[in-house]
């Protein structure tokens, strides 16, 4: 039977490498039913430092370096007076709250995050630096308990604290069994994508990048004898054959790319035509299949291109910012969780299904009636330049409908 694959290329900086690479991708990815779709779990950022990291059983030193903010515990005074008391520690299931039964229920075959959060003791904050999130390494079990399989470091805030909290965060993701790419000990490394095998369906292939509007340093550039992030220099002709050239060394016949990017601004809707422009040619001429993005604090417009998925902004998945003002239009409380099933023969969209939810006492919640149809006014008002449109199931979560 032919070996299949599905190659997840997450555009943001690169981590993974061979260490986090399923040493049986080469045999194992045989399918027993070709005609049984692929279904990937695709999340808004995901950051557990900072409040959320206060809340946990294991607290890193709360002292920030932040303009308004020294002390990491003031975020959770701030959700509290805003949503009311969190009886602390919290365990590990607290903080993902409804999202369990809402990805057991979908059941995906890969879940797949970008984690927008160091995994370290370091006290060695990046000088010059507005913000730093960090989670303590003890907590990395958070991420099992989601059975999260795949997370991309190719983001602004991996290197938060210094090279030995990127080194430290590398170790505690490979330490609890998941893959990850975006960042890596050298350029090779970050480039490098991670593979993961479905069991009787197919293999995933995972590499992650970042822009360079994403906020991610220049100085983090990983480099042939310097860590960091696995960044595009510009959106370009030549980063295209780039991400073409690291595809090419691994997809197979049969295989499903999905690229995630970590692009753009953290706030607004406008999707820049550079963008778009892309996307479209990462299908066109690098083999891509699904194009995940992410860097807004909220969800944006989603396009299907020649049968390809797009999608341009998820928002956050969690984060600590209740009782923070200054962009409430975009409601950056609410969240969607993306459920595509992928064709493992074409790597074609079959479905997409979204759930709603809320951020709410540092935990994901499910949206309430009024913010489920905000959410789905917004989706379809967004969707208008691209000919998509969701409308409500009797569970609660959306489909997508597309021309």
């Amino acid at each position: 039977m032919q070996q299949l694959s599905i190659i997840v290329v997450l555009i943001t900086f690169a981590l993974s490498g061979n260490a986090f690479s399923d040493p049986h991708t080469e045999s194992d990815a045989v399918s027993s039913n070709r005609n049984t779709p692929v279904t990937l779990f695709l999340s808004g950022d995901v950051m557990l430092g900072r409040g959320i990291d206060q809340i946990l059983p294991h607290r890193n030193n709360p002292i920030l370096y932040e303009r308004y903010m020294r002390d990491a515990r003031d975020y959770v005074k701030l959700a509290e007076q805003t949503n009311g008391p969190i009886r602390k520690p919290v365990d590990c299931r607290y903080i993902w709250g409804d999202a369990i039964e809402i990805m057991d229920r979908n059941m995906p075959d890969v879940r797949i995050i970008n984690l927008e959060t160091s995994i370290t003791r370091s006290d060695d904050a990046w000088e010059n630096k507005g913000i730093h999130y960090r989670m303590h390494p003890d907590n990395t079990e958070c991420l099992r308990t989601a059975k999260i399989d795949f997370t991309s470091l190719a983001n602004n805030h991996v290197l938060d604290w210094g090279y030995e909290g990127l080194a430290e965060t590398l170790s505690s993701i490979e330490q609890a069994g998941i893959h990850a790419a975006g960042a890596g000990e050298n350029r090779n490394r970050a480039e490098s994508p991670s593979l993961v095998n479905v069991p009787g369906k197919a293999r995933v292939i995972i590499t992650a990048w970042a822009s360079d509007y994403s906020g991610v340093p220049s100085a983090w550039v990983a480099t042939e004898q310097r860590p960091g992030v696995n960044r595009l220099v510009s959106l370009d002709t030549e980063d295209v054959q780039r991400i073409a050239n690291s595809i090419r060394k691994h997809k197979k016949t049969g295989d499903i790319v999905v690229l995630t990017i970590h692009w753009g601004s953290n706030w607004g809707y406008h999707i820049p035509r550079e963008q778009i422009e892309f996307a479209r040619r990462l299908i066109d001429e690098a083999g891509v299949d699904v194009v995940h993005g992410h860097s807004s604090h909220h969800a944006k417009g989603i396009e299907v291109y020649r049968n390809k998925l797009i999608i341009y902004g998820r928002g956050d998945l969690l984060n600590d910012y209740e009782g923070i003002g200054g962009h409430e239009a975009y409601r950056a409380d609410l969240a969607l969780m993306y459920f595509a099933d992928i064709d493992p023969q074409t790597g074609n969209l079959i479905n997409l299904k979204m759930a709603p939810v809320q951020i709410k006492n540092l935990r994901i919640n499910h949206a309430n009636h009024a913010d489920t149809a905000w959410l789905a006014n917004m989706l379809n008002r967004e969707g208008k330049l691209f000919g998509t449109q969701v409308k409500q199931r009797p569970d609660r979560q959306f489909e997508l409908e597309w021309e």
